[in-house]
């Protein structure tokens, strides 16, 4: 488990808020010594963040002792220089402006100065430019001047500290901080302890998400048994990554995309991630995964890579592929941007429409079966095996259109029941991405067998996947952070 600290000046700048344990002046930080291994995160409150201040050591001592603090040494320099963070305000929305105009008005003055805790602001107006800011410039409080040349701009940017907010201001920083790490307000003698903190990223809104609530809640009973604390986090919440030990990302991810910035961020923190940045950018290209497991001679249906600049395409395709076949986009998920073209006209119209999205497209023979196998691989061993039948009257385990999306029925088995030759294709597979948690689908037909796809963030449900090991499955992954958790913290 990690620990979060707060350093203050003295002792009296923290009077006006709760009393924590976790507050210490910048004398007792200065001999602080936190048990061996534990991580622990700083959150340097000092008034002075200038070259050689309080502030500014706070931060260097932090940094050298292995700690993560906000704002970091690169952060105050990165504010000392003004040129850095010149920010037009033309991309934000018309209501920024808007405010400051009127603030400009009632004020008499063409300088409206603000400030922002961790990333938020009192104005409704200015949050999003706070979340921005907030976002590059990781400070607790930052003191923004806006100054009206021709248009608004930011004039000039600096930390401050709770000593410096008005009465005024005092309520907006408790829960902005409250917000940003909601852990140092519980009291210690109420504070169940756990050995290791996990954030799990999840999206409520997603149509269809890795996992259901039932699973979700499944992977915090089994964290929990383990000593380990399973708390959900989603978008909003990127600036408190540091505050855990670990990421299991249960969303969606894509490269151009925040959950690729979650996992780059947990790595560059040293937390244990699943996934990783890795698996997502080898995964989630098929013309990359095509490539890399045709290039390793893991079997796979006949393949093709297109360009949008090359002369008839479709001619090739059908003179090496044959009709019908099946084109994708490189970064389609749960059969979307996929189609089968049956004839001629159609492979022209659905590469057509395809060259829109992508410069790249995949063609891939037509390797018809009943249904694909789904072989789920964690740290190198297979842990589930589900058979995923096709959609009654479609060629896909998934059909798209109309008011909601249909799947068809599935089987789950243990995985010494699967021909070995499946669940050795999925091993030889995801040896070529890494040892995080996968789902490999795979066709079968008599004796030949070809990966269709590595899956970086495979779909976990309850009463699927789960169906054969039920809560042992849970368990598995939980167990696999746990002791990933260990080996970083006996480094």
């Amino acid at each position: 488990m990690s620990r979060l600290l707060l350093v203050v000046d003295r002792a009296r700048d923290w009077a006006p808020y709760y009393p924590s344990e976790d507050v210490l002046t910048f004398d007792q930080y200065l001999n602080f010594s936190p048990p061996p291994g534990r991580r622990v995160r700083v959150i340097n409150l000092c008034q002075s963040a200038r070259y050689l201040s309080r502030g500014y050591y706070c931060s260097l001592l932090a940094e050298a002792r292995g700690h993560h603090v906000v704002p970091s040494v690169m952060t105050l320099n990165d504010l000392s220089r003004k040129g850095l963070f010149s920010l037009e305000l033309e991309e934000l929305d018309q209501s920024v402006t808007e405010w400051l105009d009127q603030a400009s008005a009632a004020e008499g003055s063409r300088e409206i100065r603000v400030r922002t805790c961790f990333g938020q602001a009192a104005q409704q107006a200015l949050k999003p430019v706070a979340r921005i800011l907030f976002e590059r410039f990781p400070c607790p409080v930052l003191e923004v001047v806006f100054r009206y040349r021709r248009k608004w701009q930011i004039d000039s940017m600096k930390p401050a500290a709770p000593s410096d907010l008005e009465e005024s201001e005092q309520d907006l920083f408790a829960s902005a901080l409250d917000h940003f790490s909601s852990m140092i307000w519980r009291k210690p003698r109420t504070r169940r302890r756990y050995r290791y903190d996990l954030a799990m990223l999840v999206n409520p809104e997603e149509t269809l998400p890795p996992s259901d609530e039932a699973a979700l809640k499944r992977f915090e009973r089994a964290g929990r048994k383990l000593g380990i604390n399973v708390e959900r986090v989603q978008r909003r919440d990127y600036m408190r990554l540091p505050e855990y030990d670990a990421l299991f990302i249960r969303e969606t991810t894509a490269i151009d995309h925040h959950t690729y910035r979650f996992a780059r961020k947990a790595e560059a923190e040293g937390m244990v991630v699943i996934d990783d940045p890795v698996s997502i950018l080898r995964c989630t290209n098929k013309v990359f995964l095509a490539d890399l497991l045709k290039t390793n001679k893991v079997p796979t249906p006949g393949t093709l890579i297109l360009s949008r600049d090359e002369k008839d395409a479709h001619l090739r395709v059908i003179r090496e592929l044959g009709l019908p076949v099946v084109i994708k986009i490189p970064d389609g998920a749960f059969s979307r941007g996929v189609i089968k073209a049956r004839d001629e006209k159609e492979l022209k119209d659905g590469l057509k429409d395809l060259f829109r999205q992508s410069a790249l497209i995949l063609a891939q023979e037509y390797f018809y079966t009943d249904y694909d196998w789904r072989i789920g691989v964690l740290g190198g061993r297979a842990i589930y095996a589900c058979k995923y039948m096709m959609v009654k009257g479609h060629w896909q385990i998934y059909q798209h259109g109309g008011a909601s999306v249909q799947s068809g029925d599935f089987e789950t088995l243990p995985t010494y029941e699967v021909p070995r030759a499946v669940i050795q294709a999925a091993l030889n597979a995801t040896r070529l991405i890494g040892n995080g948690l996968y789902g490999v689908d795979i066709k079968q037909s008599g004796n030949r067998v070809a990966v269709i796809e590595v899956n970086d963030n495979p779909s976990i449900d309850s009463g699927v996947e789960d169906r054969f090991l039920g809560g042992e499955l849970y368990t598995l992954v939980m167990q696999e952070f746990l002791s990933r958790m260990e080996a970083v913290r006996r480094r």
